[in-house]
C-alpha cells in the first residue's frame, strides 16, 4: 500500500509539474524577471522555456527537497515534548520524544495518528500536534539551522581566526556548533555564548532540523534520589524554550546561569546570579562521581562563563545559544573545568 501511495504522490507532483509547462506564463513570469518561482518554499527556479520532460525531472527531484525529508512533519506542540508511541494508541509505550520544531519523515497517516521516523526515533504521534503538508515545508524554512559538525576529536577551538591563537576550548568529533560565518580558510562559530573559530578543514558545514530524542537520552541510571529524578525531568520540561542573555525566565527566556538559578530556586536552593559565582557553591567532585542534578561549568582563559545541570547518562541540559535555546548536549560537548555538587542527598 505504501509503495502505490508513493507512485501516486509522484504521478501528481510530475502531473502538477507538466500542467504548468502548458500553460502559457508570460505575464507571471514578466513580473518575476523571466522566472517562475514556486511560493511553497521549494528553491528551485522553473525556466518556461524547459520541456515537458524536463519538468517531469524536475518533479522528481523535488521529491525530499524539504532538507532531506520526502514528507515532512514538524513537531507543533506548545509547551512540552511530543509523545512518541510503539502504538497508534494514547497508552502506547514512550519510545521518544519530540521538542516543538523538531522535523519528522511521515511515514504513514491513519485514525488521527501519523507514522514517523525522527532521528533514530520511530514511532506514532497524533497528528493534533503535527504539521504536515505546505505547513510543515514553511515551518522549515524557518527553523533549519546551519552548523558546523567536527570531522576530528580534540578540534581546537580558538579565539581569532589563527593558529597562534589561544585555545579556547577543544570539541569531540561529531558535535554541532553553530555556523555563523567562513573566513579564509576559518569557521567562526558560537559555543555557548562565545563566537570563536575552528579550522575549516576539520569541519562539515551542513544544514539541519533538530529530532526527537530517544527515551534513552532522557533517562537515568539506577540509585538516583527522588529529588535529583524530580529537578531533571522538571529542567527538561523547558527544552527548546528561548535563550535570553541575563534572563531567568524558564518560559520566556533565560541565560546558562539564568536557567540554573530557577531550577534550583523550585527546590528551595537559593543559587548566584552568574555562572563563576555558582561555581563556588557546593563540593567539588570528580567526572566519575557525577550524579543527575550536579552542575558541570566550562570556560576559557581560567574564567568559568557557561554552566549546565548534569542529566545522567552521559549528557547535560542547558541553555546554550539564541539560536538553539535550551538543549541536551554531551557533558564533553566542550571541555569541562569543574564539576559541583550543590544536592546533598
Amino acid at each position: 500500500m505504501g509503495y502505490l501511495k508513493k507512485k501516486k504522490i509522484c504521478a501528481a507532483s510530475a502531473g502538477l509539474m507538466l500542467c504548468m509547462a502548458l500553460q502559457p506564463l508570460p505575464a507571471f513570469a514578466a513580473e518575476n524577471g523571466g522566472t517562475v518561482l514556486q511560493s511553497a518554499g521549494v528553491t528551485a527556479v522553473l525556466e518556461t522555456s524547459l520541456s515537458t520532460e524536463e519538468y517531469i525531472q524536475l518533479a522528481a527531484q523535488a521529491q525530499g527537497a524539504s532538507y532531506g525529508y520526502t514528507n515532512i512533519g514538524i513537531s507543533n506542540i506548545s509547551d512540552e515534548l511530543l509523545n512518541v508511541r510503539a502504538v497508534p494508541a494514547l497508552d502506547g509505550k514512550l519510545v521518544g520524544k519530540m521538542p516543538r520544531g523538531a522535523a519528522c519523515e511521515v511515514l504513514d497517516t491513519a485514525d488521527g495518528w501519523a507514522h514517523i521516523q525522527s532521528g533514530e526515533v520511530e514511532g506514532y504521534v497524533s497528528l493534533d500536534y503535527l504539521l504536515t503538508g505546505p505547513d510543515a515545508k514553511l515551518m522549515a524554512n524557518d527553523l533549519v539551522r546551519t552548523v558546523a559538525v567536527a570531522n576530528t576529536d580534540g578540534l581546537n577551538v580558538r579565539e581569532n581566526p589563527d593558529t597562534n591563537s589561544p585555545v579556547v576550548t577543544q570539541i569531540r568529533q561529531g558535535e554541532e556548533l553553530d555556523y555563523l560565518e567562513t573566513i579564509d580558510g576559518w569557521v567562526k562559530v558560537a559555543v555557548d555564548s562565545d563566537e570563536v573559530y575552528v579550522s575549516a578543514e576539520y569541519v562539515d558545514v551542513v544544514t539541519k532540523l533538530d529530532t526527537a530524542i530517544t527515551m534513552t537520552e532522557l533517562l537515568y541510571g539506577a540509585g538516583v534520589s527522588d529529588v535529583r529524578v524530580d529537578l531533571t525531568e522538571y529542567a527538561k520540561q523547558f527544552l527548546g524554550n528561548p535563550y535570553v542573555w541575563g534572563g531567568t525566565s524558564l518560559t520566556n527566556g533565560a541565560d546558562c546561569s539564568g536557567f540554573v538559578l530557577s531550577i534550583f530556586a523550585k527546590y528551595g536552593i537559593s543559587m548566584p546570579r552568574v555562572a563563576d559565582a555558582q561555581a563556588t557553591v557546593g563540593t567539588s567532585i570528580s567526572a566519575d562521581q557525577l550524579l543527575p542534578g550536579d552542575l558541570i561549568f566550562y570556560g576559557k582563559g581560567g574564567y568559568i562563563n557557561h554552566v549546565a545541570i548534569y542529566i545522567g547518562g552521559g549528557q547535560v541540559i542547558h541553555a546554550s545559544t539564541e539560536r538553539t535555546g535550551i538543549k541536551i548536549s554531551n557533558y564533553n560537548y566542550r571541555t569541562p573545568v569543574k564539576y559541583v555538587r550543590v544536592l546533598q542527598d
